[in-house]
This record gives C-alpha cells, structure tokens and sequence, in this order.
C-alpha cells in the first residue's frame, strides 16, 4: 500500500471514531478517507468544485467552499478536507461555524494556516481549526 494511502485509511479512522455525520470539501479524485467512514456506517457528504466521484455510501455534488450551499451541509457533525491549497481554510472555517461544526484539515507536507490550529495526532497530523 502507498504511504498516501495509509495517510487517508488513518484519517478516515480517526473521523469514524470521533463523528456521525461528515463532510469532505474538496474530495476531488481521492476518495478514500470518505470511502473508509461511509463503509464503517457514518452518514458521509463530499463536495468538490469539479464533478466528484461516485463512491459508494457517499452523497456529492458540486459545489464551492467559498458560496457554499449551506442548506445541503444541515447537521453535519464534522467537515473536513485532506490537502486542501492554504487559502482554503478561512472558507472552511467560515462554514463550520456557520453550520456550527468541528473542522479538521490535513495539510500538504508543513503547510498550516495561521496558528495551526489544535493538534490532531492520529498517525498524520490533523488540524482541528474551529470546534463550536
């Protein structure tokens, strides 16, 4: 198994652990960690600016974390997104406390917004960024 698919089977344990009802934003053509916790039972959502793909177990749509529908995120316990770019995250962070949920990003090698957020060690580093 590549190391980046270790990387996604530990963050999708990590949220099946912790969260009911998840949403990757930007899941583009990496669909493994939301694979991972629809297939451990959590209600799973994923967005992308392209189409994104059909994963079994997963609701997605189109849709842009910078005007994001709101409405379609409705009682989401977590969003999150793996290696998303950096400017990402002030829309990410600007949607969990929109929607009152916990965001979690794993950044690309030592990127990091600002302060990086709370500390996530579950084998890669997670940043939990906004917590309600």
């Amino acid at each position: 198994m590549f190391a980046y698919k270790r990387i996604e089977a530990r963050i999708g344990e990590y949220i099946a652990a912790h969260y009911h009802n998840v949403v990757e934003v930007g899941i583009g053509r990496n669909a493994d960690a939301a694979a991972l916790c629809a297939r451990a039972g959590l209600r799973v959502r994923a967005t992308d600016i392209r189409e994104p793909p059909e994963v079994p177990g997963v609701e997605s749509r189109v849709d842009d974390v910078y005007a994001p529908d709101l409405p379609w995120y409705a009682g989401a316990d977590l969003v999150y997104a793996v290696r998303p770019g950096v400017e990402m995250v002030p829309p990410l962070i600007d949607l969990a406390r929109a929607i009152g949920c916990d965001l979690i990003v794993y950044h690309l090698g030592n990127e990091i917004y600002e302060h990086g957020g709370e500390i996530i060690d579950c084998g890669p580093v997670l940043h939990r960024y906004y917590r309600p």
